[in-house]
């Protein structure tokens, strides 16, 4: 009797526990967590973002939107499961160092390798300042965010203003831009220059002005700025003062006396210096030393 009750305490413990895993639900297979988004999956919303990137260089970057974005995953997650888009990455909102960083990422080299120190670095001028990363219709050079004389002067205001004087560099008529002279993105020279110095930057067009002269003008040899206002002057040649006054500010007035001359003076014709020292840049003539020839 004792090994019967043996037996059908055991029979009654395995129905109880047949039946207690009968009752408990199967395991659902988790769904799969979005990963980061193809081109493909963001055109779903912002085709026409997808568009506009599909004509420029960011469209062959390894991963994707998520390679500027971040992971994209809570962001469909939540699109998805609430309706409203989840967090992401918006580099238009960023502060300027934090979208800079995405930006270096992949352009830290060339033209953009003095970026870090910069002047517009350091006065935390943001990449999205001035490039538009998705822009509308045919992407511009660069994928410039306005034409590259509005976008400069729209900070650069008192460059504007002598950019529209009379004497002025042909930034206006399209045959010169500011990257002619400067490098936005920083160079190791002075005012963002191309060039190490002013006079080489001038001597890239004005090679005439190069030399080497037999007889130099000491003033040009230092700085082309000595005499010349580089943005534009009310003074032909973008000069910065007129003729004479401007060579009177260095040489003296005794033999050659300013303004006003006497009607029948030699000097009475527009008053001009360079009607008789006409090689001012410099001369190659053995009877130079003058600047007569």
């Amino acid at each position: 009797m004792k090994a019967w009750g043996i037996v059908i305490a055991s029979m009654v413990v395995g129905v109880f526990a047949v039946g207690s895993h009968a009752q408990d639900p199967q395991p659902q297979p988790a769904a799969p967590a979005p990963s980061a988004a193809s081109a493909e999956d963001c055109a779903a919303c912002h085709g026409d973002a997808v568009k506009a990137m599909g004509g420029t260089h960011h469209a062959g970057v390894p991963g994707g939107c998520a390679a500027c974005h971040g992971d994209t995953s809570e962001h469909m997650r939540s699109a998805v499961e609430r309706g409203e888009p989840g967090t992401i990455v918006a580099i238009p909102k960023l502060k300027a160092n934090a979208a800079n960083a995405i930006c270096e990422k992949c352009h830290s080299k060339g033209a953009q390798m003095h970026w870090s120190g910069s002047s517009h670095e350091s006065h935390s001028v943001s990449c999205v300042s001035c490039h538009s990363l998705h822009p509308k219709g045919t992407p511009p050079q660069n994928l410039l965010a306005k034409p590259q004389m509005a976008l400069c002067t729209g900070c650069h205001l008192q460059k504007k203003a002598q950019l529209m004087r009379s004497g002025h560099m042909p930034l206006r008529e399209g045959k010169l831009q500011c990257t002619s002279c400067h490098n936005p993105h920083g160079t190791p020279n002075d005012s963002l220059l191309l060039q190490t110095s002013v006079n080489e930057n001038c001597y890239s067009c004005h090679a005439e002005k190069r030399g080497p002269f037999l007889w130099e003008h000491p003033p040009v040899r230092e700085s082309c700025l000595n005499c010349h206002d580089a943005h534009g002057s009310i003074q032909d040649k973008m000069l910065k003062v007129k003729v004479p006054l401007l060579c009177q500010q260095c040489h003296q007035t005794s033999s050659h006396p300013g303004p006003a001359y006497p009607a029948m003076s030699r000097y009475a014709f527009n008053q001009g210096c360079l009607h008789c020292h006409e090689a001012i840049h410099g001369s190659v003539h053995p009877s130079g030393n003058r600047f007569f020839r």
